[in-house]
């Protein structure tokens, strides 16, 4: 993936996690918006490395946490959970918007994914 896609993923991703915007009464009943979900997108090992690589390049931990619920529920969230040693319901808080997850979860997640986190300089 190119420097610009990543770039695009990860403002995409990080729109995802704002709050809804205020409806324009002008547009009432003349536009029509569908939820955008990126986990439909996310298919395969690459994408996701893609998408999670874009998301940490920006460094913001609520989006990388947010990016990481995304990938689970891709993924599927029961199974991640499972693999992470964590409740499904205890992953989705974690993962949640008003989640803070400890380090050690964002890592159990990250390796259940199958994925690995590397530094380069």
């Amino acid at each position: 993936m190119g420097k610009k896609a990543k770039v695009k993923v990860a403002a995409i991703a990080k729109a995802q996690i704002k709050t809804k915007p205020k409806p324009n009464p002008k547009l009432k009943g003349k536009l029509k918006t569908i939820p955008w979900d990126s986990a439909q997108y996310l298919e395969t090992k690459q994408d996701i490395a893609d998408y999670l690589e874009a998301v940490l390049e920006i460094g913001d931990l609520a989006l990388l946490t947010h990016a990481l619920g995304v990938i689970a529920r891709a993924k599927g969230m029961a199974q991640i959970g499972r693999a992470a040693g964590l409740g499904r319901e205890s992953l989705y808080k974690a993962l949640s918007a008003e989640g803070n997850p400890e380090f050690a979860t964002v890592l159990k997640v990250i390796h259940a994914l199958g994925l690995k986190l590397r530094v380069a300089a």
